[in-house]
């Protein structure tokens, strides 16, 4: 038989379980977009050169 003490202690036990549950803390994380700024030099630009006159030898049919 459930008494008013055993009552009043199931009650105690769920108020407290709701009480931990929504005190429970939220982690959000934010990452902003970022941009990056890249810039050629004149090192990348010859070995392009350089790798686009060897496909051309390798195939002069190419363009």
């Amino acid at each position: 038989m459930i008494t008013k003490r055993h009552l009043g202690l199931i009650l105690a036990g769920g108020l407290a379980t709701a009480g931990l549950t929504a005190c429970t803390p939220t982690i959000r994380l934010q990452v902003d977009p970022i941009q990056i700024y890249a810039k050629l030099d004149a090192d990348v630009r010859i070995r392009l050169d350089k790798e686009l006159q060897d496909l051309l030898v390798e195939n002069p049919n190419l363009f």
